[in-house]
């Protein structure tokens, strides 16, 4: 069995950085302890981190890596290529594909077309829609992450229909993600929109069909359904402050209901639409920079939970078009971890939140077995970053199928150097390694 060593690094790990040595055996964590080097000669690989930190790999829980269906957008080889690229050891994929994944034969199917070509771990969850409520009771929940609901924003799964909300409130077995808009609001911001520039609406009319009063709207709805029937409800992607304050200050094991964050509402805001335009058009929509404020403050305070990346990418040309026709979506997952150590650079996260955010909180709130944490037993899903290295971002330099990255340009202040999945390297000094031999997630009963 392979053994590596990794030496005389800072471990950020359960709120504290511990400077240590850590041996994986294999495709876990073997040993963690002081001067562990005693023993040289048993080791196939040593490697000095002096000076840099290891962190738990991220584990996403908001991805669109688009396969089955559209592989000119993405297929899951290239954008886990990129994800590991960027720290990414796991991540969790939503049904919005073609087909969709709404039944539990379609995450089987889903499940056998990603073996073998995933350089990551990987999840799926169950879509609904308005008349699939039977696959939501009945599928077997140990090959879901969760149920996913498009409360707005879809075209083809919106689920409008109150009776059936209610039933899927009331009747999912697992955590119940949702997508917040309120469709009706937005359908009349958008015609409105119309009647005054045509077909040539600006981009920076974005936020303002996209309301934040449809985001606040449906966000309260659903978490009056699952105060209603108890339900595990998990609100994706929140995009105002006024949502933020909605959800409790309380350790995550205290909370039926939680939020999560994505990195661009943290780094860009309404301001940016003139610089980057259909680029950062995204559903729920960036805003003001006083929500990214209080989304920044709701991470470090504790309404928010977990931060991922809600990663959807589209091509160059397919964005290029004007404000209808340019599809909603950002590729993220490449930058969303070296974007977020940068912020720590900045002074507005520490690394500890960070680890604690991107990778413990997510694994509690799925219960995926042994990952999020640097644990003696627990799978060797490592990140080892340099906080002090420079990071120029370029379009060229991006693994996804699209070849773009709305950071191009940006010069981030920390850098990713390498990234173990399962005790096995796979990114290293700017090169991919390995096969793709991601594993799908196990996850623990609650």
């Amino acid at each position: 069995m392979t053994r590596i060593l990794i030496k005389n690094v800072k471990i950020v790990n359960e709120m504290i950085i511990l400077e240590s040595d850590i041996v994986i055996k294999s495709d876990k964590i073997e040993k963690i302890g002081i001067n562990l080097n005693h023993d040289e000669e048993s080791f196939e690989n040593i490697i000095d981190g002096t000076g840099l930190h290891l962190l738990p790999g991220m584990i996403d829980d908001q991805v669109h890596f688009k396969e089955p269906g559209s592989p000119h957008k993405g297929k899951f080889l290239t954008e886990s290529a990129a994800a590991v690229a960027g720290g990414i050891t796991s991540v969790l994929d939503m049904p919005n594909t073609s087909p969709l994944t709404i039944t539990q034969q379609a995450i089987e199917n889903k499940h056998a077309i990603i073996a073998g070509n995933s350089h990551c771990n990987y999840g799926f969850y169950l879509g609904a829609t308005n008349d699939n409520i039977q696959d939501i009771k009945t599928c077997d929940t140990s090959l879901i992450c969760g149920v996913k609901v498009f409360m707005g924003a879809s075209t083809n799964m919106l689920v409008d229909s109150e009776e059936t909300l209610e039933q899927i409130f009331e009747h999912a077995t697992t955590l119940v993600a949702t997508h917040c808009e309120y469709s009706p609001m937005i359908d009349s911001n958008e015609q409105a929109a119309r009647e005054q520039y045509g077909e040539g609406v600006p981009i920076a009319q974005h936020a303002l069909i996209r309301s934040r009063e449809a985001c606040i709207k449906s966000t309260e709805t659903a978490i009056k359904l699952a105060t209603k029937h108890n339900t595990k409800l998990h609100v994706l992607h929140i995009s105002t402050a006024e949502e933020v304050a909605l959800f409790a200050k309380l350790p995550l094991e205290q909370k039926r209901i939680t939020a999560e964050a994505c990195v661009h509402f943290t780094w860009f805001d309404d301001r940016d639409y003139e610089r980057l335009g259909t680029q950062i058009k995204c559903n729920p929509a960036i805003k003001q920079c006083s929500d990214k404020m209080a989304i920044i403050d709701g991470i470090n305070f504790g309404n928010i939970d977990v931060i991922a990346t809600d990663h959807a990418p589209h091509s160059w040309d397919e964005k290029q078009n004007k404000y209808f026709n340019a599809p909603s979506g950002l590729p993220l997952v490449q930058t969303a971890l070296p974007s977020l150590l940068t912020q720590v650079n900045q002074g507005k996260f520490t690394l500890e939140k960070i680890a604690d955010k991107t990778s413990h909180k997510v694994a509690e709130l799925f219960n995926v077995k042994k990952r999020g944490y640097i644990r003696e037993g627990y799978y060797a899903d490592l990140v080892l970053v340099n906080m002090r290295k420079p990071n120029k971002i370029r379009n060229k330099d991006m693994l996804y199928t699209c070849g773009w990255t709305p950071y191009d340009g940006e010069e981030f202040t920390a850098s990713i150097e390498k990234t173990w999945v399962n005790g096995e390297l796979k990114w290293s000094d700017g090169k991919l390694l390995g096969d793709a031999n991601g594993q799908a997630l196990k996850y623990a009963k609650p």
